[in-house]
């Protein structure tokens, strides 16, 4: 099928390249624009008590848009001084100027008493009437907002800072504005120079650039259409995200196809004839990682929450697009250009000594089990710190960098403020009969949540017009991201809420805390469902591509003690050794989408490099010691641009991506060369003849030799 498909690419170039052209003017001249969220809420499915809490709350009180102010500004002095008479008066003042500058969407701009230790106030601003809170034009009223409140404290010894769910929205927009540049730039920068290093030619180096920016936009198009049409929701990482995939994983299967071509062309061949025998040989394995990867992503939407059943089928359509434009495309292109594509460079042309590399294979080929032991010891240990992991549920602020304008807002406000009043929780007390609820019972209720543990003050509740509901804001003592709130609000604070509620009522609590909860009992069901699901089915795809049921087993043990070993890595590095509270709740996912996707990659080439050598008649451990001499410089290659594109991450400037971009990049780096590199292949040495049970694809077979292909360049570029 590879050949085939390889003969037709060389043969008819031009119409290859004339159709991708047509595809990617057709798809971004019709895709809507890539939109995401950042709001937890958004995440989760509606039968979570949160969430029910949060609509049952509209439908009551439609004309709360929400409990929590969409604004704060923070005004405290520049000397940190407490506020004096005059300094409260201008609060007073500024509170109406803002009102009166009629800000599109915000209302009821209030300012409220000073704090206790008279060191802060604040002033709060709601949503106007009808409002959709994640209305994307908001970020537009915060940056209005600001604007007109440092006006109005310019020259005085005042100083503001706005914060709030539209201002830490307008943050992580300019935050990912940013990140995309840095993070686009970084990578581009990384893989010309590596591809430079490697092949000595500046026309291998652009290729990749040139043809992924016409795929990204393929891939971005048709990703923005499938949301529209699935009615999907994605978070506000993943345009960066894609930048790393489309770029790291394409260049990955372009140099799959270009070291084949290579190597090809070294031995003799002709180029055209050389580009077909490299699709062949190496498209089986292109198209079969690029199957176990889009596999793992598919299989994230069997997950509860929104944003990874959108995520998941996002990375998968990039990377399916990716891997056609692998076998096809980039070949069309290499085959007009011929051997030109090298220019200046005559390296191509001699066979490198691979001294490195051909010592290590000779050394693992040798002593495959010294190699399987150390390998699988190392990430063992690391696995083991693992189970340190503790998830940060906080999105927003893992979002954003700490010198955000809403992030040093929020520090200054709790220098006057408990802790909870940062985010105060709802608890809905509604009638399931539809009578109204007495009010009698709305004060023994109010007073059983104000006793609860983790409770600093209950506020008057607040009756709907129909008295079949009434609202409680609950103040928490701890800071209502802290696991102590979590904690809190799942406990004592929600049984205080159902075991108080009256005859014919019943109580949903809500708010920020009680989403993360339920983020948490979410996150904790989807890895017993997500994670073996796919490794199931990751496992047929190896099993049918190697007709073994024994080479699955310890391949795919292989990546997940990969995936352990980065997670325990990342702990180590980030929770112990930089001392923070959390990693966010999301990184095992990314962590699984790509060391286990990825990984199995690299194990994918390897093993397939393997099984070609041993068909040629090799000793299960020379042809361990050759697979490493001759996929081993690919993997290398592949490994250290991926690894690097994603280190580019770390670029982004806030919590989320540091970590997010250490975790993947270190976790490619041990799929390259502890996994795939040392434990797979010694594995299979030792393992012998067994690895290949019941299909023993290590066996010669018609056709497997390692000929040239029979066809001259005139048989090529004819027409069919």
């Amino acid at each position: 099928m590879f050949a085939t498909l390889g003969r037709y690419v060389v043969r008819h170039p031009w119409q290859v390249i004339l159709a991708w052209i047509v595809l990617a003017v057709a798809v971004v001249s019709l895709a809507p624009p890539l939109q995401s969220t950042s709001d937890e809420a958004d995440f989760l499915p509606r039968h979570y008590e949160s969430i029910k809490a949060l609509e049952a709350q509209a439908d009551a009180f439609p004309e709360l848009a929400d409990t929590e102010p969409a604004a704060i500004v923070v005004i405290d002095r520049e000397d940190g001084a407490p506020l004096t008479a005059e300094d409260s008066a201008a609060v007073e003042a500024l509170a109406e100027d803002l009102s009166a500058a009629d800000i599109e969407h915000l209302a009821d701009i209030r300012a409220n008493p000073p704090s206790e230790n008279g060191v802060v106030q604040t002033i709060t601003a709601g949503l106007t009437e009808g409002t959709d809170p994640f209305d994307t034009t908001l970020t537009d009223s915060a940056k209005e907002l600001r604007e007109e409140a440092k006006d109005a404290v310019e020259g005085t010894d005042l100083r503001v800072g706005v914060t709030g769910s539209i201002a830490q929205n307008l943050d992580a927009e300019e935050a990912a504005s940013g990140a995309e540049a840095a993070v686009g730039v970084a990578t581009i920068g990384l893989i010309v120079v590596l591809l430079l290093i490697i092949f000595r030619s500046p026309i291998v180096a652009l290729l990749p650039i040139v043809v992924i920016t016409i795929i990204s936009q393929v891939a971005t198009g048709l990703i923005s259409i499938a949301n529209e049409t699935f009615g999907l929701q994605a978070d506000s990482s993943i345009t960066v995200i894609l930048i790393v995939v489309l770029f790291g994983i394409g260049t990955d299967y372009i140099l799959f196809l270009m070291f084949r071509y290579r190597e090809r062309l070294r031995e003799g061949e002709e180029p055209k004839a050389a580009m077909v025998h490299a699709i062949e040989r190496a498209g089986e394995a292109i198209a079969s990682a690029g199957g176990a990867v889009i596999v793992a992503f598919l299989a994230l939407v069997l997950s509860s929450l929104s944003i990874f059943r959108s995520i998941g089928p996002a990375l998968a359509i990039a990377v399916a697009v990716t891997v056609v434009a692998a076998l096809t495309l980039i070949p069309a292109v290499v085959s007009l250009l011929g051997t030109k594509v090298f220019w200046p460079s005559k390296a191509w042309k001699k066979e490198p000594k691979g001294a490195r590399f051909a010592a290590v294979g000779d050394s693992l080929g040798r002593h495959p089990g010294r190699f399987a032991l150390a390998s699988g010891l190392l990430l063992a240990v690391l696995a083991v710190f693992a189970f340190g992991f503790k998830p940060s549920f906080d999105f927003s602020q893992m979002s954003l960098p700490d010198d955000a304008e809403s992030m040093v807002a929020s520090e200054r406000m709790l220098e006057g403020y408990p802790a909870g009043a940062t985010a105060p929780q709802t608890v809905l007390l509604r009638s399931t009969d539809g009578e109204p609820i007495a009010q009698t019972d709305l004060a023994p209720f109010a007073a059983q949540l104000g006793d609860a543990e983790g409770v600093a003050q209950v506020a008057e509740p607040i009756p709907n017009a129909d008295g079949t509901a009434a609202l409680f804001i609950v103040t928490l003592d701890d800071d209502p991201m802290s696991d102590a709130a979590m904690e809190h609000v799942e406990g004592p604070i929600r049984t205080a809420a159902h075991d108080g509620a009256p005859d014919g009522a019943e109580a949903l609590v809500g708010g920020t805390t009680s989403i993360f909860v339920d983020l948490q009992d979410a996150m904790n069901r989807d890895y017993s469902v997500v994670f073996p699901v796919a490794a199931l089915l990751i496992m047929v795809i190896l099993a049918v591509l190697l007709r073994s049921l024994v080479a699955p087993l310890y391949l795919m043990a292989s990546v997940g003690l990969g995936f352990g070993a980065t997670l325990g890595a990342t702990v180590l590095v980030f929770q112990v050794f930089k001392g923070e509270d959390g990693l966010i709740f999301m990184l095992p996912i990314y962590i699984y989408l790509f060391v286990v996707a990825l990984g199995t990659d690299y194990n994918i080439l390897m093993i397939a490099r393997l099984r070609e050598e041993s068909r040629q008649g090799k000793s299960p451990h020379d042809a361990a010691a050759w697979a490493v001499r001759h996929a081993g410089p690919t993997i290398a290659a592949a490994g250290l641009i991926l690894a690097g594109s994603f280190a580019a991450l770390m670029l982004g400037g806030n919590p989320l991506l540091v970590s997010m971009g250490f975790a993947i990049s270190f976790g490619i780096l041990v799929a390259a060369f502890v996994m795939s590199m040392f434990f797979t292949p010694s594995l299979t040495a030792l393992l012998g003849h067994t690895a290949w049970w019941p299909g023993h694809g290590d066996e010669a077979r018609d056709g497997d030799t390692d000929e040239l292909v029979e066809a001259t360049p005139e048989e090529l570029t004819q027409k069919e």
